[in-house]
Order: C-alpha cells, then structure tokens, then sequence
C-alpha cells in the first residue's frame, strides 16, 4: 500500500527508492573504479583501492568534508538495500572462493605435513597473541555485555586470516602456479581461513544462543548441513560437472541452478543462525571439482560479483568506519597494539616455518608477506561480528584500518624479499623437494581477481 502523502503527489514510493539507491550505486561505482586503478597504477592489487574507496566514501572523509552531500546520496532507507545487496555479493564471492579451492590438484602431490606445519604457524601464533591483546583491551574497546574471552577469541579469530584469493591471484599472476611450493602456500592460507570461519561460526553461535544451550544446537545443525553439502549434493552436482563439460559451456538454464545452490545455501545457514557467507563457501566446496569447470565458472560470475557487488559491500563497510575516533591516545595504542601483534605473529610465524622446512630465508619472507595479508577475508569476519553485536564501532574501525595497512604492504614486503632475479628462478626451478631456494607459490586462476 502506498504512504498516503506520496500517493497523494502521485509518487510511487518504490520508485522514489530507487531514485535513491542508483545514485548511491553509481557514485559508489566510480569511486571504487577510481581508487582501484589508482591502486594498480601503484603496484597494488586492485582490491585494496576498493577498501580504501569503500572507507572515503563513509565518515571518515566524504561525510567529514560534505555531511549534507553524504547525507543525500546515502540516506538512512538506502542503507537497507545496500546491506542486501552486500549479503548477496559476498554469499555468491565465498561461493566462487570455495569453487575455486584445490582439494586434490595436478602434479605431484605434497607431502601433508609441509602444509600442516605452514598453517599452524599462520595461526596458531597470531591466534594466542590477538587474545592476548584482546585480553588486555577489553575493557577499553568491548561492549558491555561481551565477557573478555569471547572478546579476546573474536580478536584473535579476525587477526588469524589471510587473504585467500588475493595469494593465489599474485601467484598465478607472477607465473609460480606450478611451483610446488605455491601449492604449498596456497593449502597453508585455505586452512588458515578455513580454521578462521569455524571459529567465527562457533562464536556467532555462542553469541546468538548466550546462555540458552541453543549454541550446541546451531553448531549441530551447522555440522549437518556441512556434511550434506559435501556428501549428498556435492555427489548430485556431478551429474552438472559431466553435462557442462560435455557441451563445453555452462548456459544461461545451468547457471539458474549454479546460483541458486549458494543463495538456498546460505538462506539455510542463516536460518541455522551462522550467516549465509558460511552457506555460500560451503556449497562453493561441494560444486564439481574439474579445473575446466570451475574456468567457466567463474568466467561467467566472478565480473560481476567483484565489479558491482563487492565495491557496494565495502561503501556499507566504509558507512560503519569512523577512523575520526582512532585519533586520542589510547584509541591509537590500542590501534597500534592490534596492527603489531597481527603483523608479527602471521608474518614471523610462517616465515619460521618456512625456514624450518629447509627454504631459504628469502622465501620465507615471501611467504610470510603474502600470508600476512587479510584483503576482503577480514571485513567479511568483522562485518559480521559488528552485525551480530560480538564488536564495537572502536574495534571494527580498527580492524578496517589493520585490513588496509596489511593488504597494502604484502606485495612490496614479497617484492623486498624475492626480486625479479629470485623469482625467475623460481619459475624454472623444476618440481623437487624444497632446498634453500623457493618460494611458496601457486594456486589456480581461479583463486579470483579480489582478496
């Protein structure tokens, strides 16, 4: 039904909306276009320029310099529609994530403890040190109501990332695909992530369900409906692959079905209650796992989803950052301690295990670089944690901030550490166990054009 005085001016109130969400849209679209050539203009993955522009265009500077303008092309009934639109943009990017992980690969295979150790060093360090910190800063940056545990865990969780599929697009992009160790790498940082988002689903759980029992329940549910994923639809999905593969092609009727498996995913994992962003990854896990497929597949989604969707989910980021509160003393030693305690515990801890398994200082330093990047990974996690009330607007503007700063120095810390010479070596290197030159490199095309 229409509000009386809109009908009255003869207005349709849903085109007055959408009056306002395309300019949002637009204005969004060429910021993020913009600081995202910017970006690569500077050596840096496109997606950094993204962040930052999703952060100008919140209060930080566009609402500071212009609060009227700001005010006209965000008004508080955009905000819905963008946060929708956020939803469904980042439930189909963790989708194509998931598609395009390697369980298995080509080649020889690497020996499972490589990895293994790679990974625990990613995390488990960077794990114990953020819960320090988050120990330590409770009082001064949780809500009331958020014991200093899960506060602690939630911190320690979020630090615990890597960017994913910003580390496998640098490494396909610098031609180390095929480098042994690039698999290595690659199954260090999915772990890495993978650990991360089981963490974050069981503390959304627990949040949700405080004190009800409920957590056990959603964490069972969320159990299940993994297990199915990768079971039973993940066995029915072949039947896709093969028909795909045989016409060559993935048209327009397949694609009903390819999208419509994350969104029904992730409108089950939010009805569990652990957000569609889980339901999305997952059923990305289950689709068919011929390199060829997933080529076409995100051949026919990643533009879109990463050209329209993700700029508006970092503007509805970039609404929720206030970098004018980081300013007093303690806001920026908190800031501080956060920034060195990720830096140090990803970046330090894989590069010693790197070094443990026989590479080279320099390549380890590489690998800690890349690693110790966060890009997109983080502000999914801390997205939703300031969504489901686990973090503050103090801590959520910090982590955008350690986001940025750790995304921005990973390419010039892995260039520092492995220049041109170094690494066209390591492209020629033949597949071998490791010796004391090599960088973890690799990962497949379809590790995405984002982070």
């Amino acid at each position: 039904m229409n509000h009386p005085a809109l009908a009255a001016t003869g207005i349709d109130p849903n085109l007055e909306l959408t009056l306002k969400v395309l300019p949002a849209v637009i204005v969004i679209l060429i910021v993020s276009a913009l600081c995202g050539l910017l970006a690569t203009r500077l050596w840096q993955p496109r997606v950094l320029g993204e962040m930052v522009a999703g952060v100008l265009l919140g209060p930080t500077l566009f609402g500071w310099l212009f609060p009227d303008v700001q005010a006209k092309v965000f008004p508080p009934e955009v905000t819905p529609i963008l946060y929708v639109l956020s939803t469904i943009g980042l439930t189909l990017y963790m989708f194509l994530v998931g598609a395009g992980m390697e369980h298995g690969g080509s080649g020889p295979r690497q020996p499972l403890h490589q990895p293994a150790m790679v990974a625990v060093a990613g995390i488990l360090p960077v794990m114990v040190l953020g819960m320090g910190a988050g120990l330590l800063l409770w009082g001064t940056l949780s809500d009331p109501g958020i014991s200093r545990w899960f506060f602690a865990a939630f911190l320690g969780g979020a630090l615990s990332l890597t960017a994913f599929p910003m580390l496998a697009r640098i490494l396909y992009e610098r031609g180390l695909e095929n480098s042994p160790l690039g698999k290595l790498s690659l199954m260090a940082g999915g772990v890495d992530d993978a650990v991360a988002w089981c963490i974050l689903a069981i503390l959304t759980a627990i949040h949700i369900d405080s004190g009800s029992g409920g957590a056990a329940r959603t964490i069972g549910l969320a159990l299940l409906f993994a297990v199915l994923m990768l079971t039973v639809v993940s066995r029915l999905l072949r039947t896709l692959g093969r028909h795909v593969l045989r016409s060559g092609q993935i048209s327009n009727g397949t694609m009903y079905l390819v999208i419509l498996v994350p969104l029904t995913a992730g409108w089950l994992t939010d009805w569990i209650g652990i957000y569609s962003v889980f339901g999305g990854f997952i059923a990305g896990l289950a689709m068919p796992r011929d390199a060829a497929f997933r080529r076409m597949l995100h051949g026919r989604m990643m533009d879109v989803v990463s050209t329209l969707l993700l700029p508006i989910f970092f503007a509805f980021s970039g609404l929720n950052t206030r970098l004018d509160g980081l300013g007093g003393g303690t806001m920026f030693l908190a800031f501080l301690a956060i920034l060195l305690v990720g830096f140090v515990g990803k970046y330090f801890g894989c590069s010693l295990a790197m070094r443990s398994l026989g590479f080279g200082w320099r390549e380890s330093y590489a690998v800690g670089a890349l690693m110790n990047a966060r890009g997109l990974m983080i502000l999914i996690f801390i997205n939703i944690g300031l969504a489901q009330g686990m973090i503050g607007q103090q801590t959520f503007s910090i982590l955008v901030l350690v986001a940025v700063l750790t995304t921005a120095a990973a390419l010039p810390l892995y260039k520092l550490a492995l220049p041109d010479r170094l690494e066209r070596a390591q492209r020629n290197e033949p597949l071998k166990e490791p010796r004391d030159h090599g960088l973890a490199a690799g990962a497949s095309e379809e590790g995405s054009r984002v982070g």
